[in-house]
């Protein structure tokens, strides 16, 4: 595909990747229910690892090269890790709670991104973290002001989730982002295969129920597979702080989807985290050149 092609695509790839991961978010919390945690993320990614990797055969020969291994080494332990703590912590809250607060990666990625690369947020990044971070307050915290163990984890998990748009801003450039996120699912996978042999029981009688294999075929294929690739491609072509951001809808998307599927109630506090992330968005990709007058540009 052409470059003006990829530019045109990838934020409706970013978007389709931010829906697909809030559609599963109840989903994993079902399967949870069934799967032990390492196991769950080994199958998922070495379904992902396969799948992709079978529609790259023709690159396995033109594209290669060994420095792949590193850089899908790195960006995988950096997914793995993600995965791993979020999806512990979804064992121990809610799925529209797990949902938001995961979108705080939004907040940390342009200031981790000034660190690793020297290229500083401008005024409108700080201004979209600043609105995710009023909308995250309003999940997280109770009436005591504090969070549970499951919030703690899920905002560590955070943490992971923007080392890893960083890293795969930082590995991908020169490389084959098809070819690189098979080989970041193959290193996720191994990583999670080691977990579960170490820790945990092989949960072979939950892989013969129909109730378990079909949201895990969901989570492989689509969770995996198909919104990993849309955002490792969408962020070939969009700065990391704005890839953050519309990526950060998955938290929108996950509570609707827990509203209409899962019955968790719709309140006031929810419309409000709603607006917030939404203006984020707004803020991000736009700098609200539309309030400004026709041919004046922001000073910064």
């Amino acid at each position: 595909m052409s470059d003006t092609l990829m530019r045109k695509l990838a934020k409706p790839m970013l978007f389709a990747a931010a829906f697909i991961w809030g559609s599963s978010f109840f989903i994993m919390k079902d399967a949870l229910d069934n799967m032990p945690v390492q196991y769950l993320l080994a199958i998922r990614f070495t379904a992902g690892a396969v799948l992709l990797g079978l529609l790259c055969l023709k690159k396995w020969k033109t594209v290669f090269t060994p420095d792949y291994l590193w850089r899908g080494a790195v960006i995988g332990a950096f997914l793995y890790t993600a995965y791993t703590v979020q999806t512990y912590g979804l064992a121990w809250t809610t799925p529209s709670k797990n949902a938001f607060l995961t979108a705080v990666y939004c907040v940390i990625v342009p200031f981790l991104y000034w660190l690793i690369v020297h290229i500083r947020p401008d005024k409108f990044n700080i201004l979209a973290a600043v609105l995710c971070v009023a909308g995250v307050g309003l999940v997280s915290l109770n009436g005591g002001l504090s969070v549970n163990g499951g919030d703690a984890l899920t905002l560590l998990c955070a943490v992971f989730y923007a080392s890893h748009i960083v890293a795969v801003a930082k590995v991908s450039p020169g490389r084959d982002i098809y070819l690189l996120t098979v080989f970041q699912f193959a290193f996720a996978a191994l990583y999670a295969w080691i977990g579960g042999l170490c820790f945990e029981t092989f949960p072979a009688a939950a892989l013969s129920q129909s109730s378990v294999l079909l949201p895990l075929a969901y989570l492989s294929v689509m969770a995996t597979t198909v919104a990993l690739l849309f955002q490792n491609v969408g962020q070939v072509w969009s700065d990391p702080a704005s890839a953050s951001v519309i990526l950060s809808l998955e938290s929108v998307f996950g509570v609707l989807c827990s509203v209409l599927f899962a019955g968790d109630e719709v309140s006031g506090r929810m419309l409000a985290r709603f607006a917030l992330i939404f203006v984020a968005v707004v803020c991000s990709e736009t700098k609200f050149s539309f309030l400004r007058p026709a041919g004046k540009k922001d000073p910064h």
